[in-house]
C-alpha cells in the first residue's frame, strides 16, 4: 500500500511525517539533520523507498498575509531540487501556524524545552500531513 510523506523544511533539519496506509492519519516519523542538499534529497529517497511513498506534501511558510517571505523562497528552492530527484507528486500545503500548534501540543505534554527542540520538526511535519489528509478526504 502507498503513504504520503510530510516534509517541514527548515535550515537546519526536515521533519518527516509518513501516512497510515488508509490516508487517514500522520504520524511523526524522523527528523533529518541537513547536512547538503544531496545528502538531504538522498536521505528522503530512502525513506520513500522504505515506505512506499506515492506523493510528498510540503509545508509552505506563508506570511500572516499570504506573502512568501525569505523562508518559503527557501523551501520553494529545494522544491524544485527534489522535484528533479524523486519522480512523485509534490504537493505545497500551506503551514502557517504549525510550528506554533505543535509547540502548544507539546507543551500541553509537559516535554521539556531541550526535548521540545528534538521533536518540534517531525512533529509539525505531522500537523502539515494531516491538514493535507483532512482536506482530501472532505
Amino acid at each position: 500500500m502507498e503513504r504520503i510523506m510530510g516534509l517541514d523544511i527548515g535550515d537546519k533539519t526536515i521533519g518527516v511525517a509518513i501516512s497510515d496506509p488508509l490516508l487517514i492519519t500522520a504520524q511523526s516519523l524522523k527528523t533529518i539533520r541537513r547536512t547538503g542538499i544531496n545528502k538531504d534529497i538522498d536521505a528522503i529517497r530512502d525513506i520513500i523507498n522504505e515506505y512506499n511513498i506515492s506523493k510528498i506534501v510540503v509545508g509552505i511558510p506563508k506570511n500572516m498575509n499570504n506573502t512568501l517571505g525569505p523562508q518559503g523562497e527557501k523551501v520553494l528552492n529545494f522544491v524544485e531540487k527534489l522535484k528533479n530527484r524523486v519522480n512523485l507528486d509534490i504537493v505545497v500545503e500551506d503551514e502557517r501556524l504549525t510550528t506554533v500548534q505543535a509547540e502548544k501540543m507539546l507543551i500541553e505534554s509537559d516535554v521539556k524545552r531541550k526535548n521540545r527542540k528534538k521533536v518540534i520538526d517531525k512533529v509539525a511535519a505531522t500537523y502539515i500531513l494531516q491538514c493535507y489528509l483532512d482536506r482530501i478526504r472532505r
